[in-house]
């Protein structure tokens, strides 16, 4: 829990982004809403090629650490190597390509003109963002969470202060209206990539940072452990896509309520994916000294403890699933229809809880493409197509696209807990930290 509770919240303040400047954004009608929406999903899909930089460093990080490795950043200097190679010319083609790009999300002329403007300002930081996700690896696998919590609080409240200026014109800058919000939230990501340069650099005389060239086995061990969790984020991504359209087949109540219930399940697993991050740095570091029972052992406990913070979020949803939906709702047929489905999205989550956990577990012993080929393949290979066939084609609607669901988050977590107990992810020098 002390790993994992500032991760939580760091979890919680970063999802906010798109919140915050959505929020903003509101007041300036309808189409700069929806543009901005429409650019922020499209900046989600770009960014998640990059993400699998987290996960790699912090993953081997950890095991240096056990391992009691000298200089720890040399997985800290092979990520930021990959993430300027990669993000630099990937911000300039999607930038580049951004029309043609938000054209397969919306083809309203309106709202495609705000989306391109606001979506150009935000993936001029996605090179800021690779690097960001490599420094925030990094101290994760050292176990020095806090830190996370603490900047993205300062990069939040900058990027308030800067965007809510730029969009209405306010303490002297320009009036930029909902492009001001993409500016504002760039400059926030810049001034948080800084703020981890100058906590990493104070300390490099005890991490090695920059006082050497990383080696090629560790750029090519960061690449091997990066790319399969990045492509698991754009397809885990890309699922959500296809489910969508399969609710707009069935009408637009069940897209309302659907888009409801997605957004509450993301946002309440936030505490099994911390509890995960931190499992991750646990199970490394248990490796890195060759303890492989700990290794084990961390696992489990920490499943126990998400499990159980997991049930407490569900309780709500499962005794009082229509009062929390007229939160959203003002109309009976609507809270009607999701009751029970929102019934279901509550045990969902706790079954979920090993799929979370085992996850990020299985990363920090470098199993990302064990991670990749079970999710990937029990979200588009079983989920997807059976909730085509429940939902449209048996014509059980959205009830039964969430029973399904239910079946598919089961299984998910069965197979996640299988393999942590068979125990072949304990392979020796799975890293070959040295």
């Amino acid at each position: 829990m002390r790993l994992a509770f500032p991760v939580m919240l760091g979890m919680l303040s970063q999802s906010m982004l798109n919140i915050i400047d959505a929020a903003l954004v509101g007041h300036l009608g309808q189409v700069a809403l929806a543009g901005v929406g429409v650019g922020g999903y499209a900046m989600f899909m770009v960014t998640a090629l990059v993400f699998g930089l987290s996960s790699s460093v912090q993953s081997q990080t950890s095991q240096r650490l056990g391992a009691g490795c000298e200089y720890s950043a040399q997985p800290l200097q092979a990520g930021v190597a990959v993430g300027l190679v990669v993000g630099l010319p990937l911000s300039l083609l999607a930038w580049w390509q951004a029309p043609a790009l938000l054209y397969l999300i919306t083809q309203v002329p309106e709202v495609h003109h705000v989306a391109v403007d606001y979506f150009r300002w935000r993936v001029i930081a996605l090179t800021a963002i690779a690097l960001t996700l490599c420094f925030r690896g990094y101290w994760n696998g050292r176990q020095q969470t806090h830190l996370y919590l603490r900047i993205i609080i300062v990069v939040q409240l900058f990027n308030v202060a800067a965007s809510s200026g730029l969009i209405y014109g306010l303490f002297g800058l320009p009036r930029m209206g909902a492009s001001g919000a993409g500016v504002g939230t760039t400059l926030s990501m810049i001034l948080g990539l800084f703020i981890w340069l100058w906590v990493t650099v104070s300390q490099r005389e005890k991490n090695g940072f920059m006082f050497s060239l990383p080696t090629l086995e560790t750029l090519r061990m960061t690449l091997a452990l990066a790319l399969p969790h990045s492509l698991q984020q754009v397809c885990f991504a890309a699922g959500y896509v296809v489910l969508f359209w399969l609710l707009s087949r069935l009408g637009t109540a069940s897209v309302a309520v659907g888009h409801v219930l997605v957004n509450l399940s993301l946002l309440l697993i936030l505490p099994g994916v911390g509890v995960g991050v931190a499992a991750m740095s646990l199970v490394g570091e248990a490796l890195g000294q060759d303890d492989q029972r700990a290794a084990h052992r961390w696992g489990l406990d920490a499943l126990r403890v998400a499990g159980l913070l997991l049930t407490l979020l569900a309780l709500p949803m499962l005794a009082f699933p229509a009062q929390l939906l007229s939160i959203f709702f003002s109309s009976h047929e609507l809270i009607t229809l999701g009751t029970l489905p929102l019934q279901i999205t509550g045990a969902m989550i706790v079954l979920d809880a090993a799929a979370l956990v085992l996850a990020q577990a299985l990363m920090g012993a470098g199993a990302q493409r064990t991670v990749m080929l079970l999710t990937l393949s029990m979200q588009w290979l079983l989920f997807l197509p059976l909730a085509w066939w429940v939902g449209v084609g048996l014509q059980q609607g959205l009830l039964g696209v969430w029973l399904v669901q239910l079946f598919y988050r089961l299984a998910n977590s069965a197979g996640f807990l299988w393999i942590w107990q068979r125990k072949r992810w304990l392979a020796p020098n799975v890293l070959n930290i040295v």
